[in-house]
């Protein structure tokens, strides 16, 4: 990094060589500091709570696409729908059919990736791979036709062994890569694979990450 440049503009050359999409994670950042990474040229942002995507996204410019990254109470669906472009934490079938229900009110396609859980830390959310399977198995998510899956999501653990980090990387990816080949190899929009944070993007784009989610590294 150049001493003088700052780290969105290092991240974002990184991203392009890895063909990967950043998403700027605003959450608990206000107005004015989301506003100076806009100015730089991010359009992509994330939040984890549903509050203040709808506190923020009315205040803002209208071509910034939003995704939600957190845990989605469906009691919060409804209200989010407006304003959300991508839902990154669809973790259930309950979930599932709620967003599809209130996205066809709303009259549109959401846009959804599905959250698989590949850490044992009891905080983190997401299907297992076996129950994603059995799901899609059954074949329900094809009546749920106002909800688009573009592909999945993850987290790791929260640790500084980059060993255990690119192990749980790597198995996300062959994941992917399975539920590609099983379920959605007609479907050229299973295309998004978003794993890496600030402190695993580098690996995350080496281990095949096509969208990652930085927050502290940009602001």
């Amino acid at each position: 990094m150049l001493p003088s440049e700052h780290p969105y503009h290092t991240i974002t050359r990184q991203c392009q060589a890895h063909q990967a999409t950043l998403v700027a994670v605003s959450k608990t950042r206000t107005i004015e500091q989301t506003m100076a990474l806009y100015a730089m040229g991010q359009r992509v942002f994330a939040e984890n709570r549903a509050q203040e995507l709808m506190l923020k996204a009315p205040n803002m410019p209208l071509d910034i696409e939003w995704h939600i990254i957190g845990h989605l109470q469906t009691n919060k669906v409804r209200s989010i729908i407006p304003y959300v472009h991508c839902i990154q934490s669809l973790d259930s079938g309950r979930l599932f059919e709620i967003i599809n229900n209130e996205a066809m009110k709303a009259e549109k396609k959401m846009r959804c990736l599905l959250q698989i859980k590949i850490s044992a830390e009891e905080s983190k959310f997401g299907w297992s791979f076996e129950a994603l399977n059995a799901f899609l198995r059954a074949g329900n998510h094809l009546s749920y036709t106002n909800v688009t899956l573009e592909g999945i999501m993850g987290m790791t653990t929260l640790t500084e062994d980059h060993k255990v980090i690119r192990k749980e990387l790597h198995t996300l990816k062959e994941m992917f890569d399975q539920l590609k080949t099983d379920y959605f190899s007609n479907h050229t929009h299973f295309n998004t694979l978003s794993m890496g944070m600030s402190g695993d993007y580098l690996i995350a784009l080496e281990e095949g990450s096509t969208m990652i989610r930085v927050g502290s590294l940009l602001f």
